[in-house]
């Protein structure tokens, strides 16, 4: 019998597994991107795919959508597995209309009533994200509206696996929310690229990083990735300093000039000499953000009565705000409301329709526009940064356009690059380095997040933090928002402007409580604290009255802190065995099923505890109440 069902877990697991890639190899020139890669998606699996720009994310998506061949290695898929694949810049032809492109592929076989359908469901997604005019043209569309029109595109298919390289760029936050809750609801396999950490958490139950040509797999979350992450690394190092430190005594047993006779010392040596040969473990590389800002005098910039209307449409109307001194400000609304004509307004771009700007005569203003308008593709990376000077001023002195490269990531082969070879995400973080080298004491950032890797977007994060001036940021991030400002302008539509204090979560509240009525806001305000839910899935939760153990639970209670560090210790053990098979997709899903059933019991067992803890400390007060 326990034949049989490791036989059929076999079969389970071969069933489910419907994507499989072995030993995949891919450069480009000199540039190592995948190097002996294993990777496999299961059925109804969710896969977000991180890792520094440049490094292969993109590449590794196209290999699994059979957009591009791999140099070596092995890929097999269900026989009647469909993926569907959403590029990072799609391309249509011209001369159709925006319904026509996002139904191509999707009704060639379908019968009238069936195209009706699918019609309809097209419409219905394209209102979701922001298009109501479906006979317009695609060629007439901007880059952001015809990823848009892509993503409808890949979600009409019916595919089993979706193949998505940065969906939520140009999504406002309810189109990403919208298209959260259709990822959720979606019934294959989902593996993406995407820089929003809040959709990561919500979405992904793997997370898979590209890193210096191999995969590492972590189970969870995003936020599970993070915690995991930091324990694999601190054990790689851990392994390293340990192997050094053997091969530093190693080393001066033969410096002792011990002779090679022996079989037993001819091994000796041949297991130092291994040791040698194994490759130093890597501190990960950083982006080094760093930068001297200009001094600030008294008057920042203040804006009067601020209008601008485009025809009959009025995006901003009789708007003033004067900026203070380490103000961080996040704008969002719906695309096309006008955000970005503000950051224009306040650079000196566009000219309002009336009302005035006054600028103080010290500020120093970096923009950091959403298309990277300034680039000039053909120029070398390196000219482009000298074009601001042969040296940069950073907080620990000057240092050589080179040398600020190198913090950048781009190392001497890519300084003399031209621009056009680079990723979207290498021309973003290049354009971001060129910003913050004019020394500006003002930030406008437009979209920052596009494009940026998730390592690159902490570190801006970290430097914002520590940024002496002004930001004005522009973004769709949630998370970015949370994370960085303290005041939210959004933009309502009719040219209104809507000031909430705090950051993204904050302003939901707000916004919550200003469409409540008034008495309901009232009551919310006086709760005096919520009411405990009917019916709990644990009943023994409930028993508040009860001021005695019964001997069952009194044995419980003696032995319930073993239980829990038994417990614990388990869950740490799979942890190690977690990281050891990071590569071994099989293997690390047996482990990931087990650990979160150790989690499961773990955390019944905690509810349990914290219910006979408070139980006895109810009983022991009760017995002193007596005494006295």
């Amino acid at each position: 019998m326990p034949h049989d069902r490791t036989e059929q877990d076999k079969e389970r697991k071969r069933i489910m597994n419907i994507l499989t890639m072995e030993h995949i190899t891919k450069s480009y020139t000199d540039r190592v991107l995948l190097d002996d890669a294993a990777f496999c998606v299961d059925e109804r699996e969710k896969i977000g795919v991180i890792g520094i720009n440049g490094m292969g994310k993109s590449t590794l998506l196209k290999i699994a959508a059979g957009i591009e061949d791999c140099d070596a290695g092995k890929i097999s898929k269900g026989s009647q597995a469909k993926i569907s694949y959403l590029p990072q810049t799609p391309v249509f032809a011209d001369g159709i209309t925006i319904l026509e492109a996002v139904l191509e592929g999707n009704i060639e076989d379908a019968d009238e009533q069936e195209r009706w359908g699918v019609e309809a469901e097209a419409k219905s997604m394209l209102n979701r994200l922001g298009f109501t005019d479906y006979h317009e043209q695609i060629g007439h569309m901007s880059g952001g509206q015809k990823k848009r029109a892509a993503l409808v595109q890949v979600l009409l298919s019916s595919a089993d696996i979706l193949v998505l390289d940065e969906p939520t760029n140009h999504l406002d936050h309810a189109m990403s929310e919208w298209l959260e809750e259709y990822l959720i609801q979606f019934r294959g396999a989902v593996l993406l690229v995407t820089h929003d950490r809040y959709f990561l958490d919500r979405i992904v139950d793997r997370i898979v990083e590209v890193d210096q040509g191999k995969l590492y797999h972590y189970p969870g979350n995003y936020s599970e990735y993070i915690r995991l992450k930091e324990e694999r690394q601190d054990m790689a190092l851990t392994s390293e300093r340990k192997r050094k430190s053997l091969l530093r005594t190693e080393l001066k047993w033969l410096g002792r000039g011990a002779r090679a006779r022996s079989t037993k010392q001819k091994a000796h040596i041949d297991r130092i000499k291994a040791m040698q040969e194994v490759q130093d473990i890597q501190e990960e590389r950083r982006v080094r953000l760093d930068s001297v800002a200009s001094r600030m005098g008294s008057k920042t910039i203040e804006l009067s009565e601020i209008c601008k209307s485009y025809g009959e449409r009025a995006l901003i109307k009789d708007y003033s705000y004067t900026f203070l001194k380490d103000d961080r400000i996040g704008i969002i609304g719906p695309n096309g409301c006008g955000k970005s004509t503000l950051l224009k307004i306040i650079h000196g771009d566009i000219q309002p329709d009336h009302g005035c700007i006054e600028t103080g005569q010290t500020i120093r203003i970096g923009y950091f526009s959403q298309e990277n308008e300034a680039m000039d593709g053909s120029m070398k990376v390196i000219d482009y940064v000298k074009e601001a000077g042969e040296y940069i001023a950073t907080t620990d002195g000057r240092i050589t356009a080179s040398q600020m490269l190198e913090n950048f990531l781009f190392d001497g082969a890519m300084q003399w690059s031209k621009i056009e070879k680079l990723s979207g995400g290498e021309r973003r973080r290049l354009y971001l380095m060129r910003v913050l080298m004019e020394a500006p004491n003002v930030l406008l950032l437009d979209e920052p997040t596009n494009d940026l890797d998730i390592q690159t977007l902490r570190i801006l994060e970290d430097y914002l933090d520590r940024f002496h001036g002004i930001i004005v940021a522009v973004s769709h991030d949630r998370y970015f928002l949370d994370r960085t400002v303290n005041r939210i302008f959004s933009f309502e539509g009719g040219g209104r402007i809507w000031q909430s204090e705090g950051g993204y979560s904050d302003y939901l509240i707000r916004r919550e409580l200003e469409a409540l009525p008034e008495e309901k806001r009232q009551s919310i305000k006086t709760e005096p604290g919520e009411k405990e839910e009917k019916g709990t899935k644990n009943p023994w939760k409930q028993h508040e009255k009860k001021l005695k153990f019964t001997f069952k639970e009194q044995k419980e209670f003696e032995r319930i802190d073993d239980e829990i560090a038994g417990i614990e210790e388990q869950i740490g053990l799979l942890d190690i065995q977690i990281m050891e098979n990071a590569v071994n997709s099989a293997r690390l899903n047996e482990l990931m099923k087990e650990k979160e059933e150790k989690e499961e019991i773990l955390e019944e067992k905690m509810e349990r505890w914290v219910y006979l803890n408070d139980l006895n400390d109810r009983i022991q007060k009760e017995k002193d109440v007596k005494e006295i």
